[in-house]
This record gives C-alpha cells, sequence and structure tokens, in this order.
C-alpha cells in the first residue's frame, strides 16, 4: 500500500519527520523508510496510526478514490 499523500499531509501540517514520528508512535526511520520509498507496504497498524496522526482517513493518505472516470 503506497503512501502517496503521506509527504504531503505531513508538511501542510507544519510537521517535520521527527513531529511525525512522535504523533504516530513510529519510530523516525520508519517513516523515512516509508517517505523515501523503502517500504512499499508498511503494515496496516502503521497505516493506522500514520492517518490518525494526520487527523485523515487511510483513503486519504493513500490517494485511493482520487481516479477520474
Amino acid at each position: 500500500m503506497y503512501l502517496k499523500n503521506l509527504v504531503k499531509l505531513r508538511k501542510q501540517k507544519g510537521w517535520s519527520q521527527e513531529k511525525l514520528a512522535v504523533e504516530s508512535e513510529i519510530s523516525y526511520n520508519t517513516i523515512i523508510k516509508i517517505e523515501r520509498g523503502g517500504i512499499k507496504n508498511p503494515k496496516i497498524e502503521t497505516v493506522i496510526k500514520l492517518a490518525d496522526a494526520l487527523g485523515v482517513s487511510i483513503d486519504k493518505l493513500t490517494g485511493r478514490g482520487t481516479k477520474r472516470i
């Protein structure tokens, strides 16, 4: 599950990677790896923590449902 909007949503909140790590209770190194594409399929628990920390749905975080027909 690619987190298409992670960097954009993090920056919209004005958060650093370190701040997101603290707020989501995910390691800083994991945040970096996800943002750089080193972790292409993070665990669902990780995705939920990130979405909750950012205050968005999983669909918004992944960019799901934004395709135009």
